[in-house]
């Protein structure tokens, strides 16, 4: 290899022969890793100024990398930055820029560092970025779904178990169970951020470094929690992407469930809500369509996830200590997880408060489907009869009601009395929706005044965690 073609590759003194254009094309990861040049641009400065703090380079050297690098960002940020699959990957982009810019300083910046250690502290920095995006928007999300839990906390909706209509609860209760999985999911994003908040740097190729480096003082710089403490796992480490992708997978299945409830709900034979138009589409052949491609997209992005998830499972699973290739493959599906929670969430923000109720056909569905049998049920209870025996009883009831095509509540005094001298006048108090809703008054409960209270609770939760973010 002459010196021309060798002075493109950080590493091709030891090869006698220039790469093969497909094994270059093949290895190359500078088209999709080049969104990370802020931060290795942060992490590349960061380094730079411990070396020049423990006198590895010099003071003049640590100037005229900060100023390069100050070039190349701004090459970058206007766009005539010429990004060269030669150099394979964003790292040696980025430092092939910075040495034609000041020269020799710019070769003294790996001193000290691998492309392992550099590429594992980039992808941390970028994730731990991403986590802090989506943490703000799960955050608008909950407030979103807080705004229409107390616009509807009392507005009636039949529950459901198997599909089939089970008790009555509100809109308001329904949406705060969609806040408590999103709390979670914050919480497991948080998580995920702290562990992913150590410095590999320091680790080198595999082995550390023999200059005297101090690792603390970049993990200040960057804002790291701590060092990563062995060398070998620093960079050969992938837990934190496979844990993003996990927490990732369980929060997308958490809209997919609501984008299917949104689906159905939207569907005439529901006709509980109405999504805005602009998140909707029509038919290219029939007129009256209007589809809820957002929620459904959601529902079918969620696949997607999981199977960012099982890649990267899989892609470790097989790896010897230390670092191998096959990390490079971290990258693609890490990113695309990212992009599309980073969407989902935005979209959602939007979307929410496009979401009207209709009170009126979740009444009739009530209607439909004896939603007040339990309640008839625990009547009896209280009156002294045991459980089992009232349940029977009420199903008796609901039976001689479905014959008649009536609601229980439909039934005279005199019909239910048939079931049970238990019961007396007091009993269609109980029958009612609202009376339904409001005896199931604790937390936790369905009734209007507990799903107001509810809503309060967890306003005050999101204003103490964004405090203490």
């Amino acid at each position: 290899m002459s010196q021309s073609d060798s002075s493109q590759y950080t590493w091709a003194g030891r090869f006698s022969e220039p790469m093969s254009e497909l094994v270059k094309r093949y290895t190359a990861s500078v088209a999709f890793d080049q969104r990370m040049w802020r931060q290795d641009i942060r992490a590349s400065l960061a380094h730079a100024t411990m070396l020049a703090h423990q006198e590895i380079i010099s003071k003049s050297d640590l100037a005229d990398i900060e100023r390069g690098m100050a070039q190349v960002a701004q090459e970058i940020e206007a766009g005539t930055f010429s990004w060269s699959l030669d150099l394979e990957d964003v790292h040696l982009n980025i430092e092939k820029r910075l040495t034609t810019l000041i020269g020799d300083a710019g070769k003294r910046l790996h001193t000290g560092r691998s492309r392992n250690d550099q590429v594992a502290t980039d992808i941390r920095l970028y994730l731990r970025d991403a986590i802090d995006r989506i943490a703000a928007l799960l955050g608008d999300f909950q407030n979103r779904l807080l705004d229409l839990a107390e616009r509807e906390a009392a507005t009636a909706l039949p529950g459901f178990t198997h599909l089939q209509v089970a008790q009555p609860i509100t809109f308001g209760h329904h949406l705060l169970a969609y806040f408590e999985m999103a709390r979670r999911d914050a919480e497991r994003f948080a998580d995920c951020r702290r562990r992913c908040n150590r410095l590999p740097l320091g680790a080198a190729a595999l082995a550390g470094t023999t200059y005297p480096i101090d690792r603390q003082l970049v993990a200040d710089l960057l804002d790291f929690d701590g060092v990563c403490e062995n060398s070998l796992d620093a960079v050969s480490d992938r837990d934190f992407a496979i844990e993003f992708c996990a927490a990732s997978a369980l929060l997308m299945m958490h809209f997919s469930r609501l984008s299917e409830e949104l689906v159905l709900w939207m569907n005439p034979r529901f006709g509980f809500i109405r999504i805005a138009d602009r998140f909707c589409t029509g038919s290219s052949i029939m007129p009256q369509k209007k589809n809820p491609d957002v929620p459904e997209l959601a529902r079918g992005k969620t696949g997607r996830v999981y199977g960012h998830l099982t890649a990267l499972l899989t892609l470790m699973k097989g790896q010897p200590l230390a670092y191998n290739k096959d990390n490079q493959e971290d990258k693609e599906p890490l990113f695309d997880a990212i992009d599309t929670v980073t969407d989902t969430l935005r979209i959602f923000v939007a979307m929410i408060p496009g979401i009207t109720a209709n009170p009126e056909n979740m009444r009739d569905a009530l209607r439909q489907g004896f939603a007040t049998a339990t309640d008839l049920a625990d009547y009896l209870v209280r009156k002294g009869l045991p459980f089992r025996d009232a349940h029977a009883v009420v199903g008796l009831a609901v039976r001689r009601a479905e014959e008649l095509g009536r609601d229980l509540a439909q039934l005279s005094l005199p019909e239910l009395q048939r079931f049970s001298p238990l019961i007396d006048d007091g009993v269609f108090a109980v029958l009612t929706i609202e009376g339904s809703l409001a005896a199931r008054s604790h937390i936790g409960g369905t009734a209007p005044t507990q799903v107001l209270a509810a809503v309060a609770r967890a306003r005050r939760h999101l204003a103490h965690a964004n405090q203490t973010a």
